[in-house]
């Protein structure tokens, strides 16, 4: 049910559900640029011929399709808010640091990127726990 219009209601700050759409917003950008990045190293725009994708290796070019296909169908799913959207973006996320850990020879193994993913992933448990208190049982 509805809670009723209140006019002399002061603007409060936002609540944590406000704070969790806003947060999967910018990880829908984020997911986007990712995704058009891994686009371009399959085309081949702004690479060298010695690192074109047909140059690689199988692990590297089945990475790149993999994370340039999820981190797309991520960004839509998170964008409208959907279930599936924080579903598919954790699957990226945990598979990007499952492949910079367990598979270094693929990208390199980042210390950094696994840090970035770690600390996102815990933004987003932290914001989705807050979320699902604020709301009545």
């Amino acid at each position: 049910m509805l809670e009723p219009v209140r006019v002399g209601k002061a603007a409060s700050r936002g609540t944590w559900t406000e704070y969790l759409v806003l947060f999967l917003r910018i990880m829908a950008a984020v997911s986007m640029i990712k995704g058009l990045y891994h686009w371009s190293q399959v085309v081949g725009i702004g690479v060298s011929r010695d690192q074109a994708f047909e140059m690689r290796g199988i692990a590297w070019q089945t990475a790149t399709v993999f994370f340039a296909v999820l981190d797309l169908v991520a960004a839509v799913g998170l964008w409208l808010a959907a279930a599936w959207g924080a579903v598919v973006w954790l699957t990226s996320v945990v598979s990007m640091a499952a492949v910079e850990i367990f598979f270094p020879n693929v990208y390199g193994g980042s210390v950094p990127i696994i840090l970035i993913e770690a600390t996102l992933l815990g933004m987003y448990l932290f914001l989705a726990i807050m979320s699902a208190r604020e709301r009545p049982q």
